[in-house]
């Protein structure tokens, strides 16, 4: 019996409570429907009894507090919300406990920007980690030992996992059933909850907002540049001139002020638009390529599937349901 510990942290997202709880023991039901022996004994484990959430609307009952566990297998970080400094602060007693149960061989998994709580730990210093794209650049800056890694679904690394931004933690939670039980018990798992089953990057789900959470004002006036004028062809000596820099100091300065080189930027600005069309016009492939300042179809296309994980036609016929030419 493979005992799972979810926590029940101060301000967590309730659905990232119940949704490892449930999946589980409805992954028991199946085995136990086949002839086989449950194998999950699932608990909520909390700081106290009880632990409301969303202001109050919510009131989540520990099984267990902290001190009352001696040994788990799996420990389940949910999600955070609100501001994670604060969130942190009223969750700090977890540390120590899911320190001393990873050192006596449990496996820890954070689900979406529950990865905060998780790096507090120090237990992913040097390793790698996923969580929500939209947090990734304060993850960054409050975690610079941690390589998070952009647009990952699921991260694995000396038992520990993480996975990334919202409900892509159902992926991570399959993952642990396959692993745990077998290939064919996750299939029907993932068929029972409608989810698509081995889903890799959240990359499509990215709506790049362009780092600006930095001090340096002539960074910010080359990315304000790029994105008004990200249909014409702009280079890096061009922006390089704008901020009176050597073009070498300019890219240093360029990339720490943001953590993306400025060709990685233009790109990464070009494509959103060229995403924004696809999801509200009726253009095709060569008008939104041309838009956006692409005139090689091919180089659009390896651009546009690189930060997307989708081909431009598949990106379009995701979000946009209107039939549209090619």
């Amino acid at each position: 019996m493979k005992h799972i510990s979810i926590l029940v942290p101060e301000t967590a997202v309730i659905e990232s409570i119940a949704d490892p709880g449930y999946l589980f023991r409805m992954v028991n039901e199946f085995l136990e429907s086949s002839g086989k022996p449950a194998l999950f004994h699932v608990q909520l484990v909390g700081l106290s009894k009880e632990t409301r959430l969303n202001n109050s609307l919510f009131s989540v009952h520990a099984d267990k507090l902290i001190d009352e566990v001696k040994k788990t297998d799996l420990i389940f970080i949910p999600a955070l919300s609100g501001h994670m400094k604060t969130a942190l602060e009223l969750n700090k007693d977890f540390l120590p406990w899911i320190i001393d149960h990873y050192h006596k061989g449990a496996e820890v998994a954070s689900l979406c920007i529950g990865a905060f709580l998780l790096a507090s730990t120090g237990l992913l210093k040097g390793k790698q980690c996923s969580t929500h794209w939209l947090h990734a650049t304060e993850f960054r800056e409050m975690f610079p030992d941690v390589t998070l890694v952009d647009g990952s679904i699921i991260t694995e690394e000396q038992r520990i996992y993480s996975s990334g931004g919202a409900n892509s933690y159902w992926n991570l939670l399959l993952y642990l059933v396959e692993k745990y039980t077998d290939r064919d018990t996750a299939i029907l798992a993932s068929k029972f909850f409608a989810i698509d089953i081995d889903r890799e990057s959240q990359a499509a789900f990215m709506m790049f907002q362009g780092q600006k959470d930095h001090e340096d004002i002539e960074i910010k006036k080359v990315q304000e540049f790029i994105e008004s004028n990200y249909q014409d062809k702009i280079t890096v000596d061009q922006l390089a001139g704008m901020s009176a820099l050597g073009r070498r100091s300019f890219e240093r300065r360029f990339s720490k002020a943001t953590n993306n080189t400025v060709v990685e930027y233009i790109q990464r600005v070009k494509i959103e638009a060229a995403k924004r069309s696809f999801e509200s016009s009726r253009k095709n492939i060569t008008e939104v390529m041309f838009d956006v300042g692409y005139t090689d179809t091919k180089a659009f296309r390896d651009v546009f599937k690189k930060i997307t994980g989708l081909t431009p036609i598949e990106y379009r016929n995701k979000y946009n349901k209107q039939a549209v030419p090619a």
